[in-house]
């Protein structure tokens, strides 16, 4: 079977499907598993699906709501995670947006830490439950069911009064070329307020949303000052980031 013959039935799958695993696609395609991978890879490098863990998802259901998400990428938000405590430090006032990659990090911060955490994500207070020594802000707003967090005008001047030591920004997509870009308006325009009241930005992404643009720009590339991936700092797939002054974790 020829390659375009695959990438034609696997589109297909998606399109009735929304979401394939690795080994039915090897299945019915009778190929390896690796050879499904690359197939898969190269289709999401064009922007005509998603990888997801164990296979793909249609861009149709990318962005999911927040409820969809927690069952994708559980390893990758964990490898994230880890990565990120050692940037979090007593003391310290945090801005923390939506997103479950965002609550991954909450989630494996040191019970005893003590920090200040201002934060649209309306997930956030039942994992701080367990935290004795933080202060949680929850920004105002208008209320958004899919994404569990609270957008607009309200939000972005509630933002405006802190000044934040850090900002663990959670992404839609991050391209070296066109910087961190969002799905919706509401949502990057938090971002926005958030990042122009802190003096340090991390952006969490996994290997799903590096080299990939969505409409609204939030910030060129070098106004972040870190990237945190699932992957090995060393991994070619972030050769596009090195020319780039930010640090990658």
């Amino acid at each position: 079977m020829l390659k375009e013959e695959r990438f034609e039935i696997i589109l297909s799958q998606l399109k009735e499907k929304n979401k394939v695993k690795f080994e039915d696609l090897a299945s019915l395609l009778q190929v390896s598993e690796d050879t499904v991978r690359r197939d898969i890879d190269l289709l999401h490098r064009n922007g005509l699906l998603s990888k997801a863990r164990g296979g793909a998802i249609s861009r149709e259901k990318d962005p999911l709501s927040f409820h969809d998400r927690q069952s994708f990428f559980t390893k990758e938000k964990d490898i994230i995670a880890l990565k990120a405590q050692q940037f979090l430090k007593d003391g310290m006032t945090v801005f923390m947006d939506g997103g479950t990659t965002v609550c991954a990090v909450a989630s494996y911060m040191p019970l005893d830490i003590q920090l200040r955490i201002i934060t649209n994500n309306y997930s956030l207070p039942s994992i701080m439950s367990k935290f004795k020594n933080i202060e949680l802000v929850m920004l105002g707003g208008i209320y958004d069911h899919e994404l569990a967090v609270t957008t607009g005008a309200t939000t972005c001047n509630d933002a405006t009064q802190y000044i934040a030591d850090l900002f663990i920004m959670g992404t839609c997509a991050v391209d070296s070329n066109f910087g961190v870009s969002a799905t919706s308006i509401p949502d990057g325009e938090t971002k926005k307020a958030m990042a122009r009241s802190s003096k340090k930005i991390i952006a969490l992404a996994n290997q799903n949303k590096l080299r990939r643009t969505e409409t609204f720009k939030i910030c060129s590339i070098d106004a972040i000052d870190c990237l945190i991936t699932d992957l090995d700092s060393t991994d070619p797939e972030l050769e596009s980031f090195r020319n780039t002054n930010i640090q990658i974790i």
